[in-house]
């Protein structure tokens, strides 16, 4: 203890990676001894750093400020053998921390802490093997990121549709894709990880490991921190696609093109249904993507409803995601996500989700003129989990559900309860009107990187979540990784 006491003396005094301000302004001076623990230990491939340095700022910074917190410190680690230093303190001294990969996780405290932040940045090397046909991403990443870099290359592989998502988040979650009803998800699409065990203990899996590989394809944190990954590539030509908005007297059009859309059978071709409440009205965009430069005519009762305005065209697979980048910008409002699963969008189905929209948008703007209620409707291919073998998610893969998102974005703080009441209260509606459309969709698995704070883990796990619970205890038995936030086992 003294050791402890001198080391902490020592750093406060040398550190120059940014000063804390006072120990008013953190948790307390334990927290503060902590981080300066893991200052001695690191190499110098890592930093920590101390508010208000402009890299603990953007260490800390999420996709929302309801979802960013003001931790004691912050910690790039830059080597595997660095995180394993880095948990081994934090367990030892029982420091409540957080890992970000991307930072778009919006429910508070998932990927954010006011302990120790671990920022994944610097774990941001792509490498391509054309020998084995897999890409080895950092954990740090981004996925337009990867994008970018495998484009001259001319191959891809399955991961997330707009810009800013996290390779790590996405990817640990399950992760749907514009690729998924050609390859399957995310967690379908790993050849390998490399993880540091919660006891430090650096290690490589793969499908040889059964617990583990079952576990870390879905069940996020629970396992570890994930350095690396090595994934499935794929080649890839030019894509077809973009975004095109729809007035909102086209409504019933854009409803009997996504019914017809779901009868057709063309893996390479993915639709995104937007339906947005905001100012006073709804307003409808549809997200289009085919795997080649020119489409099929599995698009032809979309492209006829006349538009108001769009980007569709020929590109790059990069350029694509890229140029949905508009969806992603959010003025610094605040954002709460949930996830709601169905089995096709009915036309009753499509009718309930519009009906929720506008009541609730509504009411919520009547209460927050910065309100924007929103539903992704999501259709794949039936076969979409029939590309992988048994994971941590879905807990079922004998028939197909569709990760339905229902997003709220708003300024005031004081509404945070309401906003959460009401994301649950559309889900339940949504839910009970896809059991009356006769879907089966009693037990269906919700997306847990859509689903909000408090969802049971049997909602999102299923029947998964007593083996996971072992795994989980006899990976880490001293519960470090219980000292993050996440969904926990």
């Amino acid at each position: 203890m003294a050791l402890t006491t001198l080391l902490c003396t020592f750093s406060l005094a040398v550190l120059s990676y940014g000063q804390p301000e006072t120990l008013e302004n953190h948790n307390s001076s334990d927290l503060l001894c902590t981080c300066h623990q893991i200052a001695v230990a690191l190499s110098g491939a890592s930093q920590v750093f101390f508010p208000p340095a402009s890299e603990y700022l953007l260490d800390i910074e999420h996709a929302a400020p309801s979802s960013t917190e003001a931790s004691a410190c912050s910690v790039e680690p830059g080597s595997a053998e660095d995180v394993s230093e880095i948990l081994r303190i934090l367990g030892s001294t029982r420091t409540p921390f957080a890992v970000k990969g991307g930072g778009h996780a919006t429910n508070p405290g998932f990927s954010s802490t006011t302990g120790v932040q671990i920022s994944m940045s610097r774990f941001n090397e792509t490498k391509v093997n054309s020998m084995s046909e897999t890409v080895e991403v950092g954990a740090g990443l981004t996925w337009d990121q990867v994008y970018a870099t495998l484009e001259p290359i001319r191959v891809n592989v399955v991961g997330g549709r707009i810009p800013g998502v996290g390779v790590a988040g996405l990817t640990l979650g399950g992760g749907y894709s514009f690729l998924t009803s050609q390859y399957g998800l995310a967690v379908d699409n790993v050849a390998g990880y490399e993880l540091v065990l919660p006891n430090g203990t650096i290690t490589n899996v793969t499908s040889k490991d059964c617990d583990l590989w079952f576990g870390l394809r879905g069940g996020l944190n629970n396992f570890g921190i994930v350095t690396k990954f090595i994934l499935k590539s794929y080649p890839q030509s030019e894509t077809w696609g973009g975004l095109r908005f729809y007035a909102e007297n086209q409504l019933d059009a854009i409803k009997g093109a996504l019914v017809d859309f779901q009868q057709k059978n063309d893996t390479k071709a993915e639709v995104i249904v937007l339906l947005s409440y905001s100012s006073g009205q709804l307003s409808i965009g549809v997200i289009y993507f085919y795997d080649a430069p020119t489409p099929s005519r599995v698009f032809d009762g979309f492209l006829d409803v006349p538009a108001t305005e769009g980007n569709v065209s020929t590109r790059s697979f990069s350029d694509l995601v890229q140029s949905l980048g508009s969806l992603v910008g959010n003025n610094g409002l605040r954002i709460f996500y949930h996830g709601i699963a169905v089995t096709q969008y009915s036309p009753a189905v499509f009718d309930a989700f519009v009906n929720q929209i506008k009541v609730w948008g509504a009411r919520l703007w009547a209460l927050d003129k910065n309100v924007t209620l929103g539903a992704t409707l999501e259709p794949f291919d039936k076969g979409l989990f029939s590309h992988g073998s048994d994971s941590a998610y879905p807990p079922d893969r004998s028939y197909a559900v569709f990760p339905t998102d229902i997003s709220l974005l708003w300024s005031n703080a004081s509404l945070d309860e309401m906003m959460a009441f009401a994301l649950r209260n559309i889900s339940d509606t949504i839910h009970e009107a896809a059991l009356t459309d006769g879907q089966n969709v009693r037990h269906a698995a919700v997306y847990m990187n859509y689903a909000l704070f408090g969802t049971p883990l049997e909602d999102m796990y299923g029947g998964n979540v007593e083996r996971l619970r072992k795994i989980r205890v006899a990976i880490d038995p001293d519960d470090v990784m219980g000292l993050a936030g996440g969904w926990k086992f």
